[in-house]
């Protein structure tokens, strides 16, 4: 118990860094940036992986930090709802696929779809109230726009890289999927 809590705070700091780092890959070209969504990853792997109260933490930390140490994203409003929509991809991420029968591609799926869904819709939730605040509309055109329109490359990537994360460390049984339900975390063998 004590190794598997070593090892997922471990990781979280490891999802963490690569949550700093990979925008930069893409922040040289913001457009491209907002349409790849490259902090979504780690959130996402994190919660898959070590549980849904890490990927949440990572969900809520990393954009803020982010912004702490290098200026960007931009706190208000979009640092402070990126958090919120973070935070949801990684607990429910990783709430669903724990919850899962069976740990496989199809309840990957399931669980980064819902996760995806329900974090767009908390995204706008967060917005409308900010763009409240400071006395401005958030339309469902914005909306439309933010979440789904311009975020589509993004969403392709993850559905078709987190999946194949998944599949390799299954492969090399250095995360296995659980075939059965059982009491224990994620199914990880040491």
């Amino acid at each position: 118990m004590k190794y598997l809590k070593t090892r997922n705070l471990t990781l979280t700091a490891m999802f963490m860094a690569l949550g700093l780092v990979l925008p930069f890959f893409t922040g040289q070209i913001p457009k491209i940036g907002n349409m790849l969504l490259p902090m979504h990853i780690p959130v996402f792997l994190c919660g898959l992986i070590c549980g849904w109260r890490y990927g949440g933490a990572v969900g809520l930390i990393l954009p803020i930090m982010r912004h702490m140490l290098f200026g960007m994203p931009v706190l208000f409003p979009t640092g402070i709802a990126m958090s919120a929509e973070l935070f949801t991809y990684g607990l429910v991420a990783g709430l669903l696929y724990s919850m899962s029968k069976w740990q496989c591609v199809r309840a990957l799926y399931r669980a980064i779809i819902s996760a995806m869904l329900i974090g767009r819709f908390v995204w706008g939730g967060v917005n409308v109230i900010l763009f409240g605040f400071s006395g401005k509309g958030f339309t469902w055109q914005m909306f439309m726009v933010g979440a789904f329109i311009n975020a589509v490359p993004g969403i392709v990537l993850q559905l078709i890289l987190i999946p194949a994360i998944m599949v390799a460390l299954d492969r090399t049984k250095l995360v296995l999927f659980r075939k059965k339900n059982t009491d224990t975390e994620v199914g990880i063998i040491a």
